[in-house]
C-alpha cells in the first residue's frame, strides 16, 4: 500500500479508474476522514488540509485524533504452526505469548534494518588506497570498488 505522512498521521494512496481521480483515507484515525484529488500533488494537499481539519475537529469535540490500541489481538495461525510456537515456548520456558511476541518484534526489527540499508553500489568508485614506498612515505593511487573491497578483505592497510 502506498501512503503519505504528516504531523504523525498516515494516509492511504488510492487510484478509481471508473471516477479518474486519486483518493484515499487516515490511517488509525478515531473517525473516518477522507480525501480525493486528480493529481498526486493535489492528493498530497488534500491529505495535509484532511488532517489540519481533523486536528482541530478533534481538539473542538474533545477527543483523542490517534486511534488507541489495545496491545491485545487474536491471531490464527493453523494447529501445526501453534503446536510449534507451544513446543518452543516448553523449551525456552515462557508462554506462548511471549514467544509470539519475541517473533514479532525480531521480524519488526530486521524489515527496518532492511529499510534503513537499502542502497546500491557503483563498482567504477575509485577509492584512494595507500601503499608505503621506500621513503616510508604513503604513495596513492585510485582503485575501483572491487578492488577495494578484495584488498580490504586479503590485505592490511598498514603494510
Amino acid at each position: 500500500m502506498n501512503t503519505m505522512k504528516y504531523k504523525g498521521f498516515i494516509g492511504s494512496i488510492e487510484v478509481s479508474i471508473e471516477d479518474n481521480c486519486l483518493h484515499g483515507k487516515i490511517i488509525h484515525s478515531v473517525d473516518l476522514v477522507t480525501y480525493e484529488a486528480s493529481t498526486v500533488e493535489g492528493l498530497k494537499k488534500e491529505f495535509e488540509a484532511a488532517v489540519d481539519d481533523y486536528i482541530v475537529t478533534c481538539a473542538e469535540v474533545g477527543i483523542e485524533p490517534f486511534k488507541s490500541f489495545s496491545g491485545t489481538l487474536n491471531v490464527r495461525i493453523g494447529p501445526g504452526l501453534h503446536k510449534e510456537i507451544a513446543l518452543a515456548a516448553l523449551k525456552n520456558e515462557t508462554s506462548i505469548n511471549n514467544e509470539i511476541k519475541k517473533a514479532v518484534e525480531k521480524h519488526l526489527r530486521e524489515n527496518r534494518r532492511i529499510e534503513i540499508h537499502k542502497h546500491t553500489h557503483n563498482h567504477n568508485t575509485k577509492y584512494v588506497y595507500p601503499q608505503n614506498n621506500d621513503s616510508g612515505q604513503d604513495d596513492f593511487y585510485n582503485i575501483t570498488t572491487e578492488q577495494y573491497h578484495y584488498k580490504k578483505k586479503y590485505t592490511s592497510f598498514n603494510q
